[in-house]
């Protein structure tokens, strides 16, 4: 499979011109009816949130459709009386896509106001499907705590991914090992990234692009053309995004060895391991303790603990231009894949896929969409363009 790239190779730095096929929006009313609902505590970063089933977040206010934007809206509790007590959780919201994307995709978020304040820790993620994390890989794209100003970008893996010290971005570096705690960090440099400046400045948008050449991140204020004058249905070329905030090429990280099928995340925690450590705390632009906060009425300390998101845009990757300095350029095409050990599964395929089951092979028609695979049994690992993939249970995995 033929997939964009941008490499620093012999003194050039190459660029790569991808148009990437439009796969999904997560938007309008619909927005919601694709993902699932956490449902339990935090049990990953501990925050002192219990994040509500679907039925829950609908009939409490928290996940429903402004019905004079448009936009989706993903919110904390900010009416209810909690008490102290010796353990105390506030009802917020984590939700995960159906979907996982695969290597050769790109993911575009176009966000109004992203939650803030004191206590306040929201996540925009993408977590590798089926395996102990973090096994299948973690993409951070949207994460930072209190009062922060800016947006945080990261990568975690298990040992051996890091960021390469000649990676061509404008961010800065924080650190460079994957396998650490905080993972390999980059800090956007771009104002208004996160926190009251980002809402005041009426928001912006953030893309991904995860390929075989590495793993880039974007933020911009003000839009690029080609994602200001794009709808859902509309093919997208990246030559004008300029150059991505963070960066990780795959010339220091493995990328199809360290990561897998990536599931979308949202969620908004309180406390936990990050925002509420004391010393972390009363440095990001807060006083007292993190945990109270949560106790009392929320209001108005949560008023701004919210999401209120235009889009969320996924594509995958299917004509490659690449031109180097000199003005060269090529162009290929690539769309057959393959399946094996597929067991217990239903297979269903989007129009112009092709299937042999006893085969197994899948090809897709150049001139249609991406395939879309869906599973719906827990499948062994299937090696797809020479990468083996392990799927994850009632996760579908778009690929070409």
């Amino acid at each position: 499979m033929l997939l964009p790239y941008a490499l620093l190779l012999s003194g050039l730095f190459w660029l790569s011109a991808a148009v990437y096929t439009p796969i999904r929006e997560y938007s309008g009313t619909d927005f919601f009816s694709e993902w699932d609902y956490y449902g339990y505590i935090d049990n990953t970063t501990w925050g002192n949130v219990t994040y509500v089933d679907e039925s829950t977040g609908t009939s409490q206010g928290l996940t429903y459709i402004d019905p004079n934007t448009g936009h989706a809206i993903i919110k904390v509790d900010n009416t209810t009386n909690i008490a102290a007590a010796p353990t105390v959780n506030r009802n917020s919201v984590k939700i995960t896509s159906k979907d996982a994307y695969p290597i050769g995709s790109l993911v575009v978020i176009d966000v109004s106001h992203i939650p803030y304040g004191c206590s306040v820790w929201p996540s925009f993620w993408m977590l590798g499907t089926d395996l102990l994390w973090p096994l299948a890989g973690e993409i951070d794209i949207i994460e930072a705590i209190n009062n922060l100003g800016s947006n945080q970008y990261a990568l975690h893996t298990t040992p051996g991914c890091y960021l390469a010290a000649n990676s061509v971005q404008t961010g800065n570096t924080i650190e460079t090992d994957c396998s650490t705690g905080q993972g390999c960090l980059v800090q956007e440099t771009k104002p208004n990234s996160f926190g009251s400046g980002f809402a005041q400045a009426g928001g912006g948008v953030f893309a991904t692009q995860l390929d075989v050449s590495g793993i880039y991140m974007w933020f911009w204020p003000s839009l690029p053309v080609s994602i200001s004058q794009a709808d859902s249905a509309s093919t997208m070329n990246l030559t004008d995004w300029g150059t991505p905030t963070a960066s990780y090429p795959a010339s220091a990280c493995n990328i199809t060895q360290y990561f897998q099928p990536q599931q979308l995340v949202l969620d908004i925690t309180l406390c936990g391991v990050w925002a509420g450590v004391p010393s972390i705390y009363n440095s990001t632009g807060c006083s007292g303790q993190c945990i109270d906060n949560v106790i009392g009425t929320g209001n108005p300390i949560y008023n701004e603990a919210y999401w209120d998101i235009t889009y969320i845009r996924t594509y995958l990757a299917t004509t490659t231009t690449t031109t180097d300095t000199a003005g060269n350029s090529t162009s290929s095409l690539s769309f057959s894949s393959s399946l094996s050990s597929v067991s217990t599964s239903t297979l269903t395929f989007s129009p112009s896929v092709s299937s042999t089951a006893g085969s197994g092979t899948n090809t897709v028609n150049a001139n249609s969409a991406a395939g879309v695979f869906a599973f719906t049994g827990r499948l062994s690992w299937i090696p797809w363009s020479s990468v083996s993939i392990l799927l994850s249970f009632g996760a579908r995995v778009f690929c070409l």
